[in-house]
């Protein structure tokens, strides 16, 4: 079954719908509109519409992703910074985005996170359990030197090579 091609005004109204609802990056307002089978001119003028009337702004978008993802995904910033590229946000978009995480809160969740993870971890023996919680900060996107020390505070070690 074909689906109907929509026009650019009932395009643009659903996109406003969609954005006073919640959020949206430009990258993923543009997708919709192409999925939905608008020309590249309309994607553009729907678009720029879009961000003229304040519905769609990259800068808003990604503070509010960057402190989502940290506060209740538990994501560091590795992770945050490459999804956010892979919506198309501009690198210094995401980099003054960035600013919303707070250091002390930062270190704060990565320790709060490893000591979660160091109970499943703690009967293996100590270097397989320091690699099990790399491996895991790692995939959290937090960065690898302050993993190293995060992981040595919640072992309660203090030199990786013991």
């Amino acid at each position: 079954m074909q689906r109907k091609e929509i026009t650019a005004d009932k395009a643009l109204a659903r996109c406003e719908a969609l954005c006073a609802r919640s959020e949206q990056s430009s990258g993923d307002i543009e997708l919709k509109l192409v999925k939905w089978g608008l020309t590249r001119e309309q994607v553009g003028n729907v678009l720029q519409r879009l961000i003229d009337c304040k519905y769609v702004d990259d800068a808003r978008y990604a503070r509010a992703y960057v402190r989502e993802k940290f506060r209740f995904s538990g994501w560091g910033r590795v992770k945050i910074a490459y999804n956010l590229r892979l919506k198309h946000i501009d690198n210094s978009i995401v980099a003054e985005a960035m600013d919303e995480i707070d250091a002390d809160e930062y270190r704060e969740k990565i320790e709060h996170l490893l000591r979660l993870k160091f109970r499943e971890v703690k009967s293996r023996e100590p270097l397989q359990a320091r690699a099990a919680l790399l491996r895991f900060a790692a995939g959290r996107g937090f960065e690898a030197d302050l993993s190293v020390s995060a992981v040595n505070r919640v072992t309660g070690e203090h030199c990786i090579d013991e």
